[in-house]
């Protein structure tokens, strides 16, 4: 079996309070697959970024990763900023596989878990 990677990818914050969410879904992605090594990465005032993400996962043996944007959409930053970083990544650790996927709110499944939540906020409809 190769070793596999993921990075879910977050644009972090000056308060490390901010992450908090991001390090819940790490986690509850190592215990629902404890065969992936996960790690966390940020654009920008946290640590990691994502090269140092891509390294540390290599130096774990992985041999493919897969970048997961938690961003709701596709902005200026998942367009512009992140595929240069991908491509970083990859001119880092030649030989692996670098897989740049969608945003994570513009995945259906996402998009459908948020409006359950909206809708729960209001209880049961009047009748």
């Amino acid at each position: 079996m190769t070793p596999t990677g993921l990075i879910l990818f977050a644009h972090g914050a000056r308060d490390p309070r901010w992450a908090r969410p991001f390090e819940a879904v790490a986690e509850r992605v190592r215990a629902a697959r404890p065969d992936v090594a996960v790690s966390l990465a940020f654009l920008e005032f946290m640590p990691p970024d994502l090269p140092a993400a891509g390294r540390e996962l290599a130096g774990r043996g992985c041999r493919r990763i897969a970048v997961l944007p938690m961003f709701l959409g596709a902005g200026g930053h998942v367009r512009r900023d992140l595929p240069l970083l991908v491509e970083r990544v990859r001119a880092e650790n030649p030989g692996i596989r670098v897989d740049l996927h969608e945003a994570v709110g513009e995945i259906d499944a996402v998009v459908a878990a948020m409006a359950a939540a909206a809708a729960g906020l209001l209880g049961e409809p009047a009748p």
